[in-house]
């Protein structure tokens, strides 16, 4: 059997797996192959029927009714195959969470619903989301075990947004963003990585309220703290 790759911090690059995938989103790249894209369709429907360590090639040639050798053309292993499914569902979910924070009116409300929609994009994923509540132990150890690139990726990413809230004007030019932005990244890694018996994950009331009121005043550097008390 085929080890499964620490997929959420696979790296063949420079780049991150999780750094392409927001690339992708944010250059709207598509991929006109028809024949790789009718494969990392039957191997997404593979993984979520099977998992991924009970799936091989040959399995996913054959719901993708093409040959094996077409699938080998395209992945030259089954980790690429992974890594390459694995990104596209990334991408949609960076697509899906740049949509939801543009409805947002200010940076406060951008936090919240960040944070609602990341929670509920990934574990609503079949995919991600079903590995994660069935295979923990494939997925939770490629989210700590990789030396923190994972959550450096999306710090770096999260701590984007906030200086482009510095930009415009819409939080303070002394808040120290990527320590925010670990901070935050950290309590929604911790959401995913282990359950919760006081908070419904699935109630995104709930996260709001919950973001509203530990996430947001993190937008206020110290000094700011202090003096409104």
């Amino acid at each position: 059997m085929e080890a499964v790759p620490p997929f959420l911090g696979t790296t063949s690059g420079p780049e991150s797996l999780l750094e392409r995938a927001y690339t992708d989103a944010v250059e709207q790249v598509d991929d006109m192959d028809e024949a790789r894209t009718r494969v990392l369709d039957a191997a997404y429907e593979q993984f979520c029927r099977m998992g991924i360590q009970r799936s091989t090639m040959e399995d996913v040639a054959r719901r993708a009714g093409v040959s094996r050798i077409t699938v080998y053309r395209r992945f030259t292993t089954k980790d690429a195959l992974v890594e390459q499914v694995v990104r596209r569902e990334f991408r949609r979910y960076f697509d899906r969470f740049l949509i939801d924070i543009g409805q947002a009116e200010t940076a406060a409300d951008r936090v919240v619903l960040g944070f609602v929609s990341s929670l509920r994009a990934i574990r609503g994923n079949p995919l991600i989301g079903g590995l994660i509540a069935t295979e923990p132990d494939l997925v939770v150890p490629s989210m700590i075990s990789d030396g923190g690139q994972t959550l450096a990726t999306v710090r770096r990413f999260v701590a984007g947004q906030l200086r482009r809230e510095q930009r415009a004007g819409n939080v303070s030019s002394d808040l120290d963003t990527d320590f925010v932005a670990e901070m935050m990244v950290r309590i929604s890694a911790s959401f995913l990585a282990i359950p919760s018996r006081l908070i419904d994950l699935d109630d995104d009331e709930q996260l709001a309220a919950m973001a509203r009121r530990f996430l947001v005043p993190m937008l206020e550097p110290p000094a700011s703290r202090t003096e409104h008390r």
